[in-house]
């Protein structure tokens, strides 16, 4: 089941007559009496009952509280727990490539000395990635690293990458190590290929560079901060605050990259933040696209009559004319009342009639519509 709360549209320190009211007001426009041309109507109407199941009794909305509470806890570890692994990765990365920094040193130191003693040009030659793997991690690196090429030419199709650029099988074998602490065959080969990656790129064959992980975040924006375009300050779980600035064309579900701002591993280039923008929930507004989407009702006369009524928008108070003959499956729109879009043009203001009855039965309303059921007009 979606998030009860979500499903009625009242916020988390809802009172108990507020859920109450939303309930019945759900209940209401979503019947499928109401909307016998929606094959989903008894789904979403059953799903709305559930969520008021949940939130009216208090033992249930408290064990639902905690389990969810529960829930973002233990995923605020994992995600630490992966940028904790993707640092110890980097780390290991970075020991082998300090290695292979040395390595170089020395075949640069030995060039002249070779020049020197008159030795044939070939004997100082740059030493290949394959042969300096072997020197430093041993003839088992170099046969372990044949056959992981061998293996990764046949299933180059295949093989999935991790965010940091590596493959994923890579990144799982630079975990692996066996019960003394050694590295295991997997975990040398994955060495010797970040190795030779890396050789490449200070030879100058390749320039590609190392970027860490991306952080991601969700920042909840009301329908006025996208209207006025006001700046949103976020604080991440390494307890940083970044602020953006709400600019045209975001809207609910919108992901803004703030460049530079992710995970800081030393020798890597520094990942992004990504924030997903979800629109706070209101009893009034919902956001669909750039439209902005509010309910208006109507009591049965005036549905049926016609009538001049104000609605309180976003943007302040607004006269509306509800055509006559109008009903809960009928909406007004009122252009350029929406947000802003990525062309500075906005979207509409959207009313959705909502058929309101007297608060009380009245006996003449009852007494006519029992004529009209069974065809008697007077």
């Amino acid at each position: 089941m979606r998030d009860p709360y979500s499903v009625l549209g009242v916020k988390r320190d809802a009172p108990a007559d507020e859920i109450k009211a939303a309930w019945r007001s759900k209940a209401k426009s979503i019947h499928p009496d109401q909307n016998r041309d929606d094959p989903n109507a008894s789904q979403r109407f059953a799903e709305v009952g559930q969520a008021y199941d949940v939130l009216k009794d208090p033992k249930k909305r408290d064990r639902y509280d905690q389990a969810r509470k529960a829930a973002a806890q233990k995923h605020r570890e994992q995600t630490i727990m992966q940028q904790r692994e993707a640092a110890r990765e980097a780390a290991e990365r970075a020991k082998a490539a300090e290695k292979l920094m040395e390595e170089l040193a020395k075949a640069e130191a030995r060039k002249p000395q070779g020049a020197a003693s008159g030795k044939p040009a070939d004997a100082t030659a740059p030493e290949a990635p394959e042969d300096m793997l072997e020197r430093i991690f041993g003839a088992q690196a170099r046969q372990q690293q044949a056959k992981t090429s061998a293996s990764d030419s046949s299933t180059s199709g295949t093989a999935g990458t991790s965010g940091n650029g590596t493959t994923s099988n890579e990144a799982q074998a630079y975990s692996e190590t066996d019960a003394s602490g050694d590295k295991t065959p997997a975990a040398i080969a994955a060495a010797g290929s970040f190795i030779t990656s890396l050789f490449k790129r200070l030879t100058g064959t390749s320039q590609v560079i190392e970027k860490a992980p991306d952080i991601t975040a969700e920042a909840t924006v009301t329908v006025s901060d996208f209207l006025e375009k006001k700046s949103v300050s976020l604080t991440l779980s390494d307890e940083r605050e970044v602020r953006f600035q709400i600019e045209p064309g975001m809207t609910h579900g919108h992901v803004v990259r703030l460049k530079g701002q992710g995970l800081k591993i030393p020798g890597m280039q520094r990942g992004d933040l990504t924030i997903t923008l979800l629109a706070a929930r209101s009893d009034n507004f919902r956001i669909n696209g750039y439209d902005i989407h509010t309910p208006l009702s109507v009591s049965l006369q005036d549905a049926v009559l016609g009538c001049e009524t104000t609605l309180l928008a976003p943007e302040g108070e607004i006269s509306v004319t509800v055509p006559a003959w109008s009903g809960s499956d009928q909406t007004i729109r009122i252009p350029g009342k929406g947000l802003y879009d990525d062309k500075g043009e906005r979207g509409d203001l959207v009313m959705e009639i909502r058929i309101v009855l007297l608060e009380k039965p009245d006996e003449k309303v009852t007494d006519l519509m029992r004529h009209m059921r069974q065809g008697l007009y007077l």
